[in-house]
Formats: structure tokens, C-alpha cells, sequence
């Protein structure tokens, strides 16, 4: 009997110490659950932008966001409507995909690939998204019936390209994107930075005079003069000039830009953070840079 005690006595103990230790990893693991941030290990998306469409998202990239909302702006210093935007985006995704770009077939240049031999402009000037589509727009406006005649046929009166209907393969996302970019529906375009441009934004001094200069020239209205009487036949005038801002937020160091009752902040994307949100204040119809 003494000895049958003993081996009793020994186990208890052991199971005692088992026990002892699996307590302290519980609650080691316990307090370093409740103690420690966990571990983000998602990726944040590349660096770009994205448009809201009617048939869903689409990105692009900063230069091509850039360039579509200056190419749509013009055409509200023009008041004109958004079918001569879909024209200009069709003949623009056809000739340089929205990349400013320095070369092409002879001496072909730019967003339109316009030609300074054929009296487009100098070639600084086509260079300028802003002059490059004003001549775009000055030129699509002679044709006749413009408004009535199938998109290739209006872009390649003025183009006067080797395949005209080649525009014909960019009308419905042209049509789309002229109707999100012209603010009918909000702020539907967004973009999103990585981690150092997003601290920049946050904390550098941002040039809201070059902005708001800049959007002037492109929209032909002084943001300070909104809201307006009346919007133009283009759009939404605030809601395109917003969401120029937004794309150009780089650019200008721009951390936010408000409108309305709607904020669009500088972030990395990441759980849409990128996405317009709802803030009690409101701009009262202006376009507000911060």
C-alpha cells in the first residue's frame, strides 16, 4: 500500500507541473493576443486610379486619369456636351491611349497626335493637353452634323487618320467614361498612393493656388465662382472639377479635396479607403483643396 501511494502521489504531481505549463501558455498567448497589434499582412494595391463606370470599375493609371479629366474639362469651357467628349476619348484611346506622348507616325505629337506641319500648333504646344484639345474641340465643332454622324465618323473628320473607323472600337467605354468624369453621378473617380507619397501628401504644404489656377484654365470657370446658376451642357461642373483635383492630387500636394457634402482623402487604398465619404460639413457648392 505505501508503495501504490507513493506512484499516486508521483503522478498528481506530474500532471500538477502538465498543468502548471499549459496555464502559462494560455495565458502567455492570452496577453500577447490582448497586448500586441496584429500583424497586417495584406498587400495595399499598386499606386493608380479607377473610374466608377456604369458596367463597373476601370484603372488607370496616373497619367491617363490625369489627361481625361483635363480632355473632358476643356469641353465644359466650351459648353458642350458630353457626346463631344466620347468623341474626343475615342479618338484619344485610338491615338495615344491617353500617354502625352513626344512621337508618332511623321511629325505627330501628343494626346491627338496632332501635326505641327498641318497647323495644329507649335509643338510645345501641342504638348499641352489643355491647347491640344481646345484645337480638338475647335475643329470637331465645324464638322457637319457632328452631334447626329457615328463617333469614328465625327473623330475622323477632324483626324483625317489613315482608319477612321479604328475609333469605332472605343465609343462605348469613351461614352461611359464622359458621363462619369462630367460629376452626373458624384465623385465617381478616386486614386490611391503608396506610403511615402501618402505621407508627403499628409504632411507637405500643398500649391491649392496652382491647383485652382490650373483648373480655371482647363474648365474656363474660376472654381471660386461656384456653385453656379446653372451648370453647363458638359456636366456636373463642381463634381468635374473635383475629381480633376483628385487625380492631379499629386501633382499639387493635395491631402484632400471636398465638395458638397462629400471628402475624397490622399491614402494607400487599402479596405476602400480611397472611396468618397460623407462629412457633416458642407462646401456649400465649392470645391474645397487642403
Amino acid at each position: 500500500m505505501p508503495s501504490k501511494r507513493r506512484k499516486f502521489s508521483a503522478f498528481a504531481k506530474i500532471l500538477l507541473v502538465l498543468t502548471l505549463v499549459c496555464g502559462l501558455f494560455v495565458g502567455g498567448a492570452y496577453y500577447v493576443l490582448t497586448t500586441f497589434e496584429p500583424l497586417d499582412t495584406r498587400e495595399a494595391p499598386e499606386p493608380g486610379c479607377r473610374l466608377n463606370l456604369s458596367n463597373g470599375r476601370f484603372d488607370m493609371e496616373f497619367e491617363q486619369a490625369r489627361n481625361a479629366a483635363t480632355v473632358g474639362g476643356v469641353a465644359f469651357s466650351r459648353d458642350l456636351p458630353q457626346h463631344a467628349v466620347t468623341i474626343s476619348y475615342a479618338t484619344v484611346w485610338q491615338e495615344s491611349r491617353f500617354y502625352n506622348i513626344e512621337y508618332g507616325d511623321r511629325d505627330s505629337l501628343g494626346l491627338f497626335q496632332q501635326r505641327p506641319s498641318q497647323d495644329w500648333g507649335e509643338p510645345e504646344e501641342i504638348m499641352d493637353p489643355v491647347h491640344s484639345s481646345r484645337a480638338f474641340y475647335d475643329e470637331l465643332v465645324e464638322v457637319h452634323d457632328w452631334e447626329t454622324i457615328p463617333v469614328y465618323e465625327a473623330a475622323q473628320r477632324v483626324q483625317r487618320s489613315a482608319d477612321g473607323f479604328a475609333y469605332d472600337q472605343h465609343e462605348a467605354l469613351s461614352e461611359r467614361m464622359a458621363v462619369t468624369l462630367g460629376g452626373d453621378h458624384g465623385g465617381m473617380a478616386t486614386c490611391w498612393f503608396d506610403e511615402e507619397t501618402v505621407e508627403a501628401l499628409q504632411t507637405g504644404e500643398a500649391d491649392i493656388a496652382g491647383a485652382q489656377e490650373q483648373m480655371a484654365r482647363v474648365f474656363g470657370t474660376d472654381p471660386a465662382e461656384l456653385p453656379l446658376d446653372q451648370d453647363p451642357a458638359t456636366g456636373d461642373l463642381g463634381w468635374a472639377m473635383a475629381m480633376w483635383a483628385v487625380v492631379h492630387a499629386e501633382e499639387y500636394g493635395l491631402s484632400s479635396v471636398t465638395y458638397d457634402d462629400m471628402r475624397w482623402r490622399a491614402s494607400d487604398g487599402l479596405d476602400e479607403a480611397a472611396a468618397w465619404t460623407e462629412v457633416e460639413d458642407d462646401t456649400g457648392g465649392r470645391v474645397v483643396l487642403r
